[in-house]
């Protein structure tokens, strides 16, 4: 077990729980967000995610600045800003903006043909052979703002402001951003590597499973009941793989991609945090372009 800073031992009770730094005879499930000392509800301070302890709330964690209480911090080391779900409402915002676009006849069509995920295709309303393989690289991002029903975008939106917006709060803007978008590109990678070439996708859904996956490591990480979000996702699952016409790879591919980055937001160390975080992410790039490369090769 790990053992917090300042504490050479956590007693222990004994069903294995720790013991409260500040009175070990009271075991807690519940650690300091900040330096992860096990505390009890007596010990709690709310903080923007989770709690801290007291020593924190006055010293700011020993780090010689102002209270914590005046800078705070996510649980991933991002800022706290005034509005936590600033940019899943911006995401949400784009999709609807696209999907109006989408629906505006012939011209929406040709939109939806120009933009959605497709290997390599020869698309009649744009003329010739279209496609990643052909250059048009930027598919792979755009298809993450398209959708194809009402139902498909609701569901979507629905699920974006249920999960995205908690996340947002504990990441918080840049590191959620970059969970988000490599999370949505390893999906599209993903189904450009195994779907057939002349299937087109489109949706946020990729995007979406990365977030599942790392909401569900920060539900663990911060000792939170994991049962909804887990029966949430084992639902997504089921229909992802029981219904026809779903892009089954995009999804798969954004919850691989947003577990390996979730869990380096999450469990990075403190001393070293950007540099794990950030360069978790552009692992997970490098592997996205790798597959991309090797695709288009095998296409042409």
């Amino acid at each position: 077990m790990d053992q917090a800073p300042g504490s050479p031992q956590e007693p222990q009770d004994a069903q294995g729980l720790p013991g409260c730094y500040r009175h070990p005879d009271r075991p807690t499930g519940v650690r300091c967000t900040r330096c992860e000392r096990p505390i009890c509800p007596d010990c709690m301070v709310s903080a923007s995610v989770g709690f801290q302890c007291p020593e924190c709330v006055r010293s700011g964690s020993g780090t010689g600045h102002a209270p914590s209480a005046n800078q705070p911090r996510t649980v991933a080391g991002g800022t706290v800003a005034a509005d936590p779900r600033l940019v899943t409402k911006i995401l949400i915002g784009l999709c609807l903006a696209a999907f109006v676009v989408q629906m505006a006849g012939a011209a929406g069509d040709r939109f939806t043909d120009r933009f959605e995920m497709l290997g390599l295709a020869w698309v009649p309303s744009l003329g010739g052979p279209e496609g990643v393989a052909e250059g048009q690289w930027y598919r792979l991002l755009t298809a993450m703002f398209l959708h194809g029903s009402y139902i498909h975008i609701a569901f979507n939106m629905l699920s974006l402001w249920w999960v995205g917006g908690p996340l947002e709060a504990a990441l918080g803007r840049a590191r959620y951003l970059a969970l988000y978008f490599v999370s949505g590109l390893a999906g599209s990678a993903l189904s450009y590597l195994l779907a057939a070439a002349n299937q087109p996708s489109l949706g946020a859904s990729g995007a979406i499973f990365g977030l599942f996956g790392a909401t569900a490591l920060l539900m663990r990480r911060l000792n939170y009941d994991m049962r909804p979000v887990i029966a949430l996702l084992v639902i997504n699952l089921v229909i992802t793989f029981g219904w026809s016409n779903i892009a089954w790879q995009a999804h798969i591919g954004g919850l691989v991609g947003g577990l390996v980055v979730g869990y380096a937001m999450i469990h990075a160390p403190r001393e070293r945090r950007a540099l794990v975080q950030y360069g978790t992410c552009a692992l997970v790039l490098v592997a996205v372009v790798v597959t991309v490369v090797v695709r288009t090769a095998q296409l042409t």
